[in-house]
């Protein structure tokens, strides 16, 4: 019953990817391991069993530690619908919206179902590897923090951290990091980890004794770049890499508040499939055969968004050329004639016209759907598996044309003409054989691929790649 975490110098240094290949090397080792990280910010969530939402971090996480996602690995998740709040999610259910500057205020409250989650989790397995969010050195949220340090002391878990050598300045990182922080949470730290190294590590050697001999803390090693990781769904938008090649090209639209965009991860892995994410400034690729429109965590935000990159305009042209399109969520309500918020759920109340593009209307409601579905494609017949996680119905003609069917209902709409759809379900991608008809219904040729496979054998090679350049064993053993 121990538990080690992991904590970064700064944002996005690969903390994610590093516990999970530690999931999965502790897993291999024969132990009971889960995840846990007390808060994430992310707007790419996955639904849990239990009818709850966590981070898409964590639920990658609990596939590397052989275990269904839970709750409790992430019992505060902040999903920003503005730039300035977020919804704030408690152990998989939404608590309330708050702005930035009174999160703090929060803060102290969040703590008892934080270690609640946490010792749930540390009495039901032999380790529990901990991620940090952010970084400690961000000294001016210490003040009831559950993110990091301040989770660290309460919970009494030892701590390592990360820190990123490919964006320059490591060395600042580490050292600079134990120099604002207090004696008591220095005291915490006992070890760091060089992530990201590109080319030969000896050339860091003295670096690397530096930050030992400057910080006193024991170094477990030189992790380098890990090639395969785009194969791993990534959390951050900023993560996701257009694939590259001369297949057929699918674009997606990156929005402003674009959320569950791995829905996109098994298309990018097939050989004759080039993903595009289309970014704002850029303009639709007029040789597309496919456009996406992705969830959204503020949808009528987003329309204005899309709207103002000329994207709306960009679509038409690409429908009258006969170009397909897909919804999917917040991209499904969108495509319609109008959306309204009359209780001002996602922002501002009101009702913004749609894109107009399927006949159908959407209306906000307080109740969000949280749910893991099966179900069968209209047009193919083969076998969906999904999820679903949104607020609004949605109702109109072309819904009685729906993209699915599940459990003795329609889902999702299509346009008369049959080149425009949309969908609620998310992750439907990963099903290899729906989305090989999926693709052949485009003109796509596909080999067989078996996505799940593919992604468990890219979690054993990550915790290859960790055993071959890490103190594996060493960063085990100082777990209490």
């Amino acid at each position: 019953m121990t538990a080690l975490m992991i904590q970064g110098a700064g944002s996005n240094v690969g903390k994610s990817l590093i516990v999970a290949g530690l999931c999965r090397a502790a897993r291999l080792r024969g132990l009971s391991v889960a995840p846990f990280k007390p808060q994430n910010m992310s707007n790419n969530a996955a639904v849990t069993a239990n009818g709850g939402e966590i981070g898409r971090a964590q639920a990658l996480q609990a596939l590397a530690c052989g275990l269904a996602p839970h709750t409790d690995m992430n019992p505060v998740l902040l999903k920003p619908e503005t730039d300035t709040g977020a919804q704030v999610v408690v152990q998989g259910k939404r608590l309330t919206t708050v702005r930035a500057r009174d999160y703090a205020a929060l803060k102290p409250a969040l703590m008892a179902p934080v270690l609640d989650s946490f010792h749930r989790l540390k009495a039901a397995h032999d380790l529990v590897i901990i991620e940090g969010a952010g970084s400690p050195a961000e000294i001016n949220l210490r003040a009831g923090d559950i993110a990091n340090m301040g989770f660290a002391m309460a919970a009494d878990v030892p701590v390592v951290l990360v820190g990123d050598i490919d964006r320059g300045g490591v060395i600042a990182q580490m050292v600079g990091t134990k120099a604002v922080l207090d004696d008591t949470d220095v005291a915490l730290i006992k070890g760091f980890i060089i992530n990201k190294f590109r080319g030969d590590p000896r050339l860091f050697d003295d670096g690397y004794r530096r930050i030992a001999q400057l910080t006193h803390w024991q170094g477990f090693g030189v992790l380098p770049h890990f090639p395969d990781a785009w194969r791993l769904p990534a959390e951050d938008a900023l993560d996701i890499a257009p694939t590259t090649g001369t297949g057929t090209k699918i674009a997606c639209l990156t929005l402003s508040r674009i959320a569950n965009f791995d829905d996109l991860d098994p298309l990018k892995s097939e050989p004759g499939v080039q993903v595009v994410m289309v970014r704002a400034g850029e303009t639709i690729p007029t040789d597309a055969a496919l456009v996406i429109l992705p969830g959204s965590k503020s949808t009528r935000g987003d329309l204005a968004f899309l709207r103002a990159q000329g994207w709306d305009i960009d679509l038409m042209a690409h429908h009258r050329r006969g170009g397909r399109i897909l919804g999917i969520c917040g991209g499904y309500q969108m495509l319609g004639t109008s959306i309204a918020d009359p209780d001002g759920i996602e922002g501002p109340t009101g009702t913004s016209p749609g894109l107009g593009l399927l006949n159908i209307e959407t209306t906000m409601t307080p109740d969000k759907r949280l749910t893991l579905t099966a179900a069968t494609h209209a047009a193919s017949g083969q076998p969906i598996t999904a999820y679903e996680i949104h607020i609004g119905q949605t109702t109109g003609p072309d819904t009685a044309r729906p993209f699915a069917h599940t459990q003795g209902r329609a889902e999702g709409a299509t346009s008369p003409n049959g080149r425009v759809t949309g969908s609620y379900l998310h992750g439907m991608f990963a099903g290899d054989a729906f989305r090989a008809a999926f693709l052949a219904g485009l003109g796509i040729k596909t080999t067989p691929r078996y996505h799940a496979a593919e992604i468990e054998a890219t979690l054993d090679a990550l915790a290859a790649h960790l055993e071959a350049h890490l103190d594996v064993a060493g960063l085990l053993a100082l777990a209490r």
